[in-house]
């Protein structure tokens, strides 16, 4: 008697790495996290990422015969199965899926984790039944996928919807993929941290953050702070609101979307980030597009878009016949 059929997504972040077993009827049997650890390197996390899927599996493995691995990472290319120089992971480029091969004998397919957040949004988040929309990712990073008449733009490359390393301001900050000035050097989790550094730095103004180890500092507690009108909190997310309110309404004149879809760390702050983008959006938004674009906070537990949307995408080379991508 045939086992039922199972895949695995993989959302490989900067600070956690998710993993989820889902069956083919889009069921999510199970879903953990561990520290990424990315310092390191890609050998020791692709063991720890391994001895992990092993685990997962094995609660089902009598059960399920597992057909594929999707893995969604921040600089992976689909068409070569590379790694390319994440910004915040500092591996170079790493042939990931050859690493992953040295472990499974199965399908595996890699995919940017923004362009997988925007596959399970489209799938089953709040892009269901949008042919044109924007997915951000907000978290160590900022990551962008973007659905353009209801297929994934990719780009020449395979790296179209690289907005978090779009200069906002030069000579800006200083970011890891070397550039100065990035977008997601402002508008992340690890951005808000550097706002709420300068503005300790630049006034005298009473807040909890200013008996905090600046290391032990997060977004969410930035966030929690903020939600209990903490001013420097408060003023942390006016500030990264206004940035990313400007940067999606040039988005929108690049790509005219029916809606923006923002999921991530940072978005758990809800209002005290979604009223200054939100009013910033609509300052600077081309007229012919007022009152027709939707800024949404993704109603999908964080991380839940991207895993599913590696799911969906190792299913789509199954039944294409691709059996590995490298």
């Amino acid at each position: 008697m045939s086992k039922d059929q199972i895949v695995i997504g993989v959302d490989v972040g900067g600070t956690n790495t998710t993993i989820g077993v889902v069956d083919f009827n889009n069921n999510m049997l199970l879903e953990n996290s561990f520290l990424t650890n990315p310092e390191q390197g890609a050998n020791t996390f692709a063991n720890s990422l391994s001895n992990h899927i092993n685990n997962a599996y094995s609660k089902y493995k009598n059960d399920y015969s597992l057909e594929g691995i999707g893995i969604a990472a921040p600089g992976a290319n689909y068409l070569n199965g590379i790694i390319e120089s994440p910004a915040n992971l500092k591996w170079g480029n790493v042939k990931f899926i050859e690493l992953m091969k040295n472990h499974f004998h199965v399908p595996m397919a890699l995919i940017n984790d923004a362009n997988a957040a925007a596959l399970g949004e489209l799938q089953f988040g709040s892009a269901k039944g949008l042919s044109n929309f924007i997915v951000l990712t907000l978290g160590t990073g900022l990551g962008t996928g973007i659905v353009l008449d209801g297929h994934l733009l990719y780009g020449e490359n395979g790296y179209a919807g690289e907005l978090g390393h779009a200069i906002i301001e030069k000579n800006g900050r200083q970011c890891n993929c070397g550039k100065q000035g990035c977008l997601e050097t402002y508008v992340s989790a690890s951005g808000i941290r550097r706002t709420v550094l300068n503005l300790l730095s630049n006034s005298n103004e009473p807040s909890e953050l200013r008996h905090m180890d600046f290391e032990s500092i997060t977004g969410k507690i930035i966030g929690d702070l903020g939600k209990k009108n903490d001013p420097i909190a408060v003023k942390a997310f006016n500030y990264t609101g206004e940035i990313l309110g400007l940067a999606l309404s040039n988005l929108v004149t690049f790509f005219d979307p029916k809606a923006i879809i923002l999921c991530g760390g940072l978005v758990e702050a809800d209002e005290l980030l979604l009223n200054p983008t939100f009013t910033t959006f609509e300052k600077y938004l081309l007229n012919i597009y007022k009152g027709k674009v939707k800024i949404i906070k993704s109603v999908m537990i964080n991380g839940k878009s991207a895993v599913l949307g590696a799911c969906s995408f190792i299913r789509e080379h199954i039944s294409e016949g691709i059996i590995n991508v490298n």
